[in-house]
């Protein structure tokens, strides 16, 4: 298959370093927002970025002193931000910073889940906090994984205090047929706001979970994350292997699930019987990767994002809508990338199986190592690329690079976005 063999034969190294190189020069502004230097220094991961009310980037990371994930000690949260759509940026700010007492719920802060509000000042920000680690046996119902939020109402200038709410995730399901769940959080970088849905104070709010046992739920909320809900009741599973997940909402007000796996994603789609009270079902749960022609990721899981614009196909003007998910395309966490593809006029009839196939040739971001990347759109139309990025070594974190991307540029001049 042409897509991935190209990465994967080091006889086509040559081939995909031109491809490289052409698409660097399609790039616009490109930054390295925050920098991990050697293993004597603090590292960063987990990339987040957000479009604010008022044109500007906000651009937020982990800033890793205990040198692990979060649960493993201190985390804080650091920022900065670009009121010219990335040509440049402000100084770097610690927005939150965990205390690194041990067993504390403010030990730490990682993790960063955003989202703007399009009409306010209205910024959300999800964490996970405390000192529990998500995968081991130890966080259970009894003593979570916690969840804090932060938020600002005046488009970043100032924020509120933090706060936890742990249980109002938690209890979501502890009625579930299937038991409760041991553990969760909400998937870092893009929290997914409607374009359509509307019924409280603000555009409906979509976060998928990363939850053990029993994989990925999804939720919602109509009052900007004050009050959240089950995506279909507490007993549905969308995607029950599935492992960092992330939500967006198709043209006709369906939402997608797009979730890790190894070797490409896990796709499934929720329909709605009553969109005002959220009632639906969700589909058939779909593996992509190189099998279907779909977002491969050779011999890696990684986190990506998924983002689903209207666009103009340049061959005959006509308006469309176009999908983008990135990976690492491999091998292993490396070359990190953005597939693509037109969704059909009939959108109602696509199925997950139908989402997960068929995605053309990625547009091929890094030439190195590279792992968990996020993307919105700018003011300007273009994309917001935000991603970890190292040179061969990585001393415990990345590099969190920033690059602005046109539509063209990642859909190879087929396509340009529509303004």
């Amino acid at each position: 298959m042409k897509r991935i063999l190209t990465i994967v034969l080091a006889a086509a190294f040559l081939a995909v370093s031109t491809i490289i190189s052409c698409n660097r020069q399609t790039t616009l502004s490109t930054h390295t927002l925050f920098e991990t230097e050697s293993t004597d220094t603090v590292p960063y991961r987990i990339p987040a970025i957000a479009t604010l009310s008022d044109g500007s980037l906000l651009a937020l990371t982990d800033y890793r002193y205990c040198k692990g994930d979060i649960g493993f000690g201190r985390v804080d949260i650091h920022g900065r931000t670009s009121a010219d759509n990335g040509a440049t940026w402000g100084e770097e700010f610690a927005l939150i910073e965990g205390t690194g007492v041990p067993g504390a719920v403010d030990c730490g802060f990682g993790d960063a889940a955003l989202v703007a509000d399009r009409e306010s000042g209205d910024i959300l920000l999800m964490l996970v906090c405390g000192q529990t680690v998500y995968w081991h046996q130890t966080t259970n119902r009894q003593n979570p994984n916690r969840i804090a939020v932060l938020r600002s109402s005046d488009n970043g200038a100032t924020w509120a205090p933090w706060e936890e709410v742990t249980e109002d995730i938690y209890t979501l399901f502890d009625g579930s047929v299937h038991g409760c769940i041991e553990s969760c959080f909400v998937g870092s970088g893009k929290i997914c706001q409607s374009r359509q849905v509307k019924v409280g104070s603000h555009y409906r709010l979509y976060a998928a979970i990363c939850a053990r046992p029993n994989g990925n739920r999804v939720i919602y909320s109509d009052d900007f994350g004050h009050t959240w809900k089950a995506l279909g009741g507490a007993d549905q599973l969308p995607a029950p292997g599935g492992d960092e997940p992330k939500c967006e909402e198709l043209p006709d007000g369906r939402v997608v699930l797009s979730s890790r796996a190894y070797g490409g994603r896990l796709f499934n789609i929720y329909t709605f019987s009553d969109v005002e009270s959220g009632e639906g079902t969700w589909g058939e749960v779909a593996f992509s990767g190189e099998e279907n022609g779909g977002c491969t990721a050779v011999e890696n899981a990684c986190n990506g994002e998924i983002l689903i614009l209207p666009a103009v196909r340049k061959e005959d003007g006509a308006k469309v809508n176009v999908a983008f998910q990135s990976v690492p395309l491999g091998p292993d966490r490396r070359n990190v990338g953005v597939y693509y593809k037109e969704l059909p006029e009939n959108v109602a009839e696509m199925t997950p199986a139908l989402f997960a196939a068929g995605w053309e040739d990625p547009y091929q971001v890094s030439a190195t190592s590279s792992a968990y990347s996020t993307m919105v759109q700018q003011a300007n139309g273009n994309i917001a690329f935000f991603y970890e990025e190292c040179a061969d070594e990585c001393p415990g974190g990345f590099d969190m690079v920033y690059k602005e991307i046109p539509v063209d540029s990642l859909t190879f001049n087929r396509y340009k976005a529509q303004r």
